[in-house]
């Protein structure tokens, strides 16, 4: 019995990736002028759509507002009913109707010539009432559903998909977008993160900074250490600048070595010209030079290396925050 699931799915697997197959060669000019209307549209782009193309639809609104045309999903009920006042006249809309024959976006179209804006049909039938009327039809098309009955919203969802993708990156390209931009409007997520997120965000700053003095004794900087929780000491010498550091590994080493650890001074200890970065140094670039030295802190400076640290960056604030090398 589950030999006949296996091949269920793998069948409709085939099936959808043949109907998504077959876009490539029903892409036309309507397809390009579709980008340079979106393109030039001075305001949102609409998408809407009732049941499984509503669904399809509200994607991609959501895709294409992601990679920067402005663009949001309005169900066509609700358009009919009200919603239509958000539609303006500098906007451009996305009808999408698998028969082209769906009643609650073709009411729209009244409304919409007479405010006249660019109306683009993704329509799977191109004879139908909804096709003849838009000013470009996208043809999604398919010559039957994947599944067995071949009625189930199922290849001509997918196919819908693609196009909505396929009309999002081109118009992405066309914007010049780029992976910073993408990340701007993803703060939240982890590209975001890696691409927007600083030192300056995230490093200890004034009080928590773990910070002796050359002349300081060992017992000390072992209560610094201890009390800032960092496993690290920075040394500054008597002019306040930052000549070495301590850090946990250094104190295990030197009472291993040492009979009378605690009467050691900080310079037999600490390691000289400590590793230092920039504030405004991206948070990732932070992680790679402490992977590159093998050290899990980094003293930060806001405009040079001069006088006492304005901060500190531990591993463990760039990882907590969800930045992975």
């Amino acid at each position: 019995m589950s030999g006949d699931y296996l091949e269920i799915a793998k069948e409709l697997i085939r099936a959808e990736a043949a109907a998504i197959a077959s876009l490539e060669k029903r892409i036309d000019d309507n397809f390009t002028k579709a980008v340079e209307t979106l393109y030039q549209t001075r305001g949102k782009v609409v998408v809407t759509g009732v049941g499984k193309s509503g669904l399809i639809g509200r994607k991609i609104a959501a895709t294409l507002a992601s990679t920067g045309t402005p663009g949001f999903f309005i169900h066509a009920y609700e358009a009919g009913h009200g919603d239509l006042g958000s539609i303006g006249k500098h906007d451009a809309i996305i009808l999408i109707s698998n028969s082209g024959e769906t009643n609650e976006v073709i009411y729209l179209l009244p409304y919409l010539k007479k405010i006249n804006i660019p109306i683009i049909g993704f329509v799977g039938n191109k004879e139908s009432s909804l096709a003849r009327k838009c000013d470009l039809i996208i043809d999604t098309g398919v010559s039957t559903e994947a599944c067995p009955m071949g009625i189930v919203p199922t290849a001509s969802t997918v196919v819908t998909l693609a196009m909505g993708d396929a009309l999002a990156i081109a118009l992405m390209n066309k914007r010049r977008f780029k992976e910073l931009d993408f990340a701007g409007l993803h703060p939240g997520g982890s590209l975001g993160r890696r691409l927007l997120t600083t030192v300056r965000d995230l490093m200890h700053t004034e009080e928590e900074i773990p910070l002796a003095s050359v002349s300081d004794t060992m017992k000390q900087i072992l209560f610094t250490m201890t009390s800032k929780g960092l496993g690290v000491v920075g040394i500054l010498d008597n002019t306040d600048n930052l000549v070495g550091v301590i850090t946990d590994g250094d104190l295990r080493r030197g009472l291993e070595h040492s009979d009378d650890f605690l009467k050691l001074k900080p310079e037999d200890v600490m390691t000289e010209n400590p590793k230092f970065i920039g504030a405004d140094t991206l948070a990732i670039d932070a992680l790679y030079k402490m992977e590159e030295y093998a050290v899990t802190n980094l003293f930060v400076y806001r405009e040079g290396k001069s006088g006492k640290p304005d901060g500190i960056i531990h591993i463990h604030d760039i990882l907590r925050y969800g930045i992975m090398s």
